[in-house]
């Protein structure tokens, strides 16, 4: 056996020293988040403007508590998504298939049908990117063995795509979409989504077969048939709800909105019912899940900030940045590719500063903490422009998204990876699907406090929601030994200090997976 095979290494060294797949996916990648967030830079625009100018006259306030909802819909839909692609039909046809769908929702965006088109639109949008978001990544991981020493540093560049994609895509659909026709920028995207289509299908041969497949298929005749009736009559329950509110009129964008908030805030409690309560939890798993609770909440309130970027920040932008400040009219939309810019060039500098720390970095509670307070912070510093009746400066702004995009930098890796850690083995792939709810849950919350949001004195507005966030960092600060001692050795920095109990040291030891296991059950998801 060759050096390279023993350290799980492959032939296929066709991308920058990586397999021929990784380009494949990574320039999907780009071009799916290029449509995504180019639709999303101008979408609110489009929503409220009046329709002398181009946009669907939608109240402000209705407007914004949509885009959260929406948000909120894709990330429960990724969920979905995930069992689909491993009982039903595969990561390929699911990429492939989310893919298609996607590019019809940015088609139904560029014909100019109005608020027909929007609802369609998302539709289309939110069940193509709950089918192709967990299953890309899916792919990139089954281009690896668990051994190859290159795994790592394929996800690196891979998520590089997604943050490139979000930078240009701004730039290119809102200028656009904002200078000419809000059609013409949705066009854009599609023909970018198309683009990313036309990569996979001309590059499917360079990826790994195991995507042509479910991983763990469906098997119908083991169903007991009382499941299967329980099953189809919820289905028929919830369809028939649906017609008669919309034979009534009373399927109303707030009642959407409130039943959007309502799963998005059930689904994650369920999840933690459900595995704090299961036999299949060890006491040692439990304790790590209740520490994990007060991480998850921070989370919540975190992305509750982060998350207003498309619309509160956004309309304050619009409405209250002097966009001519620079000698030139800066279009409010590139203000949605700040954050990205600052993720590419900070990350490697804040993960260089964690491994130099080694044993000396702040513990996970500390680092959730330090990302929530920033959060507060970029939403305080938005305080002081808004005393004025003026436009403020664009620097407050941009000071506001760099401060908050150096908080998601100190909690979101640091977030995915306690999750690995915590998670029991049992219900390893659900809890990270239970993270990816927290950004759910976060827009579904959002959806409500958006619509307190007051354009003509948005002051009190941030004061408020970024007190709530850093008072809650306080106190996760002070809670934070409490909740290393609860993780039972799991911190990265107490790995030594702390132990299982003995009554349940060899579950816990086969409770808790490898890194590669959890790395692979993180990706599947």
């Amino acid at each position: 056996m060759s050096a390279e095979a023993a350290r799980g290494g492959s032939s296929d060294r066709g991308f920058f020293g990586h397999p021929r797949g990784l380009g494949v996916l990574f320039f999907t990648e780009a071009w799916e988040r290029f449509s995504y967030y180019g639709m999303r830079a101008i979408l609110l625009y489009y929503m409220y403007s009046r329709v002398e100018d181009g946009g669907l006259a939608i109240d402000e306030g209705s407007a914004r508590s949509l885009i959260a909802a929406y948000g909120a819909s894709i990330y429960m839909a990724a969920i979905a998504g995930g069992w689909i692609s491993d009982r039903l039909l595969g990561a390929r046809r699911c990429t492939l298939i989310g893919g298609i769908l996607i590019m019809f929702g940015h088609i139904c965006l560029a014909l100019p049908a109005g608020v027909a088109a929007l609802a369609a639109s998302m539709i289309f949008i939110v069940l193509g990117t709950g089918l192709l978001k967990p299953n890309i990544s899916t792919q990139v991981g089954d281009l690896y063995s668990e051994q190859d020493v290159r795994r790592d540093a394929g996800f690196s560049i891979y998520y590089m795509g997604i943050s490139v994609g979000a930078v240009v895509a701004p730039f290119a659909v809102g200028t656009l979409g904002q200078n000419y026709n809000y059609h013409l920028g949705f066009s854009l995207a599609a023909v970018g989504m198309a683009a990313g289509l036309i990569v996979y299908v001309l590059g499917r041969r360079s990826l790994d077969e195991r995507g042509l497949k479910p991983s763990n298929p469906l098997k119908w005749t083991s169903i007991p048939r009382r499941r299967i009736l329980t099953v189809a009559v919820a289905i028929a329950a919830i369809v028939l709800t649906i017609g008669l509110l919309v034979a009534f009129g009373q399927l109303t964008p707030d009642r959407i909105v409130d039943l959007v908030t309502l799963l998005s805030i059930a689904i994650p409690v369920a999840y933690f019912v459900v595995m704090l309560r299961s036999d299949r939890t060890t006491a040692v798993e439990r304790s790590r899940l209740r520490a994990y609770i007060p991480l998850f909440i921070a989370a919540v309130m975190f992305w509750t900030v982060q998350e207003q970027a498309a619309t509160v920040i956004a309309q304050f932008a619009d409405q209250r940045t002097d966009l001519d400040a620079l000698g030139f009219t800066i279009p409010s939309s590139w203000f949605q590719s700040v954050g990205s810019f600052v993720l590419i060039i900070s990350t490697p500098f804040i993960a260089a500063l964690w491994m130099r720390l080694g044993k000396r970095q702040p513990s996970t509670p500390q680092k959730f903490s330090i990302g929530l307070c920033l959060a507060g912070l970029s939403f305080l510093l938005l305080v002081f422009p808004s005393l004025g009746d003026g436009l403020a400066s664009p620097l407050w702004l941009l000071g506001s998204l760099a401060i908050v995009t150096l908080g998601e930098i100190a909690l979101s890796p640091v977030g995915m990876s306690a999750t690995t850690r915590l998670a029991p083995a049992a219900f390893a792939t659900q809890t990270m699907g239970l993270w990816l709810a927290s950004d759910s849950a976060a827009q579904g919350i959002t959806a409500q406090v958006v619509r307190f949001y007051d354009s003509e004195s948005p002051a009190l507005y941030f004061g408020i929601i970024g007190s709530i966030a850093i008072g809650l960092a306080i106190l996760l600060l002070i809670f934070a030994p409490l909740l290393r001692k609860q993780m039972k050795g799991a911190d990265v920095d107490s790995l030594e200090s702390e132990k299982p109990d003995a009554p349940n040291a060899e579950r816990a030891g086969s409770a808790g997976k490898t890194e590669n296991d959890r790395s692979e059950d993180e990706g599947r998801h």
